[in-house]
């Protein structure tokens, strides 16, 4: 795969403008201005997931009534080196539901048998009031489990990012979009949909429309990270966040524009639709001060594929 060096001026002025945290899978996100980089993706992220009777994951692909939930964290929980207090909540709420406190404080009880895609494992279980919580709001049996970094670890596809992990996102530890793609997209939509549909990380502003497929080596902030997989698209981004409701779009468009038929037409067709860069960070952020990302931080890009039918996908 051929990559260039990026000395495009168009690109000079590339910046990170939002920054999502999801502490539940498939949950709310919380918008914040700056987030701690972990080895795992930001700090909180996906740490926590809905599992059913059988410890397998419930996402909005299968119960759309969670993107009616909202999560919030302590202030405290996004400045660097914070350790959650006895007194230290994640706070849930949703629509006819009373407001539910789930202690940051490491939980004893261990599950086993949980499941999220190819992996399973044990996990840290929240505990009964939670339980009965989402039970209730989902109308099914479901217990709200913790990722247990204590003892599990949760490889990134080794075709892909060989020695990362995640907790319990997708795939990989992070998700970037641009505004210009989100820009271009919205101007082809008969109705405009927010950035909200597709669950990114990081947003950023100031790059081409798409420009992230190309990404290879980049630099944001004093971190490398590398694009390592073009992000392919379930249904959740048919799914309205602020009512819970599925349609079709942006999911008929994206298929007229970015299917593999349409991006890599020479390349194996699976049938799948594209928006977005999976990321990983290359620097090792377990140790040391400062690893932080912020709002406004620069993005450099140094190096990229002529294509997106070179980008691995």
């Amino acid at each position: 795969m051929e990559k260039q060096t990026s000395s495009s001026s168009t690109e000079a002025a590339v910046r990170v403008s939002s920054i999502f945290i999801y502490p539940i899978k498939s949950c709310r996100a919380i918008p914040v201005s700056q987030a701690p980089l972990t080895a795992t993706g930001f700090r909180w992220d996906r740490q926590w997931v809905v599992v059913n009777s059988k410890g397998r994951a419930i996402t909005q692909r299968v119960d759309a009534k969670l993107a009616l939930v909202q999560i919030e964290l302590p202030n405290e929980a996004f400045l660097e080196g914070w350790v959650p207090a006895k007194n230290s909540y994640m706070v849930i709420k949703a629509p006819g539901m009373n407001m539910l406190r789930v202690s940051l404080s490491k939980p004893q009880q261990v599950t086993d048998g949980v499941t999220v895609w190819e992996w399973s494992g044990s996990a840290l279980d929240e505990g009964q009031e939670a339980s009965e919580w989402f039970t209730n709001y989902l109308g099914k049996p479901a217990r709200l489990v913790r990722f247990n970094a204590e003892s599990e670890t949760r490889p990134v596809d080794p075709q892909y990012a060989s020695g990362h992990r995640v907790m319990f996102s997708d795939g990989y530890p992070f998700m970037v979009i641009s505004q210009g793609s989100m820009d271009a997209l919205n101007g082809i939509l008969k109705e405009p949909v927010p950035v909200n549909r597709f669950r990114p990380n990081i947003l950023v502003d100031g790059c081409e429309p798409f420009s992230e497929d190309l990404w290879g080596g980049v630099r944001i902030s004093k971190f490398m990270f590398e694009g390592v997989k073009l992000c392919s698209r379930c249904k959740i981004p048919t799914i309205n966040q602020e009512t819970a409701v599925a349609g079709t779009e942006p999911n008929q468009t994206l298929m007229k524009t970015r299917s593999d038929k349409v991006l890599r037409p020479n390349r194996k067709q699976q049938g799948k639709i594209y928006f977005g860069q999976n990321l990983v960070c290359k620097d090792n952020v377990s140790q040391g001060k400062g690893n932080m990302i912020k709002v406004g931080d620069p993005v450099c890009i140094l190096n990229k594929v002529s294509s997106a039918a070179e980008a691995a996908a």
